[in-house]
């Protein structure tokens, strides 16, 4: 069964901007370099490479889900760099949880809510650039921070981070909206990183670091019983 993809809207406007430009590009170098054949071949080799790259990188896959108040699930696909112990100064002025996912420019970009509830906390931070990997690019770098209530009372924070080549970072929730879990949260362009802030007594952490975690699919953490 061939699993059912399409592309996010956020790539949509890119593309159509990308093939009009590389469609000039590849006209012009016919007119110029009409003699060289060779000349063009190239140009178009690359344009019809850098687009079904871009193409790739705006995917989003179908990835149905029951939602389910026991378990957290991956908000974004790419391989976990931090599992720890943290003080969280923002919002929550305690300690947490913090797992952190990165994603590299080849991994799906959609971000996805791990949780059912209620948003009641939403800002936007100015910042850097750093990696996305960095141990500071959580506290330094572009950011949102977004604080959602779910179901059990507890709250639980989702930061999306830039990175070094990261510089859009779109957020669709708004303070009082209530949401699903698995639906689109948001979208990271070309490499990025998305921390997530647990109750550190209420749940128990079921990956481990360096994992590879798919969004919708894998579960972060449930609750302990």
């Amino acid at each position: 069964m061939v699993a059912k993809i399409r592309i996010h809207k956020e790539g949509r406007g890119i593309l159509l901007g990308l093939f009009l430009l590389l469609l000039f590009v590849c006209a012009f170098m016919y007119y110029a370099f009409l003699p060289h054949s060779w000349v063009i071949r190239g140009v178009v080799i690359i344009s019809v490479l850098l687009f079904l790259f871009v193409l790739w990188f705006f995917r989003q896959p179908y990835r149905p889900l029951v939602p389910n108040d026991e378990f957290i699930i991956a908000p974004a696909d790419g391989r976990i760099v931090a599992i720890e112990e943290v003080f969280e100064p923002e919002y929550f002025q305690d300690t947490r949880i913090q797992i952190s996912i990165f994603m590299s420019p080849l991994n799906v970009h959609v971000n996805r809510y791990p949780v059912s509830g209620e948003v009641n906390y939403f800002r936007y931070h100015k910042g850097s650039y750093l990696v996305a990997w960095h141990p500071k690019s959580s506290e330094l770098n572009e950011r949102t921070s977004l604080v959602m209530t779910n179901s059990k009372g507890h709250e639980i924070m989702i930061r999306q981070i830039a990175g070094a080549v990261a510089r859009r970072i779109v957020t669709y929730s708004s303070v009082g909206e209530v949401v699903k879990q698995g639906e689109d949260m948001g979208f990271i362009k070309f490499g990025s990183r998305v921390d997530l802030f647990l109750p550190k007594d209420e749940f128990e952490v079921t990956v481990f670091y360096d994992q590879k975690v798919t969004g919708n699919q894998s579960i972060i953490a449930k609750y302990k019983k």
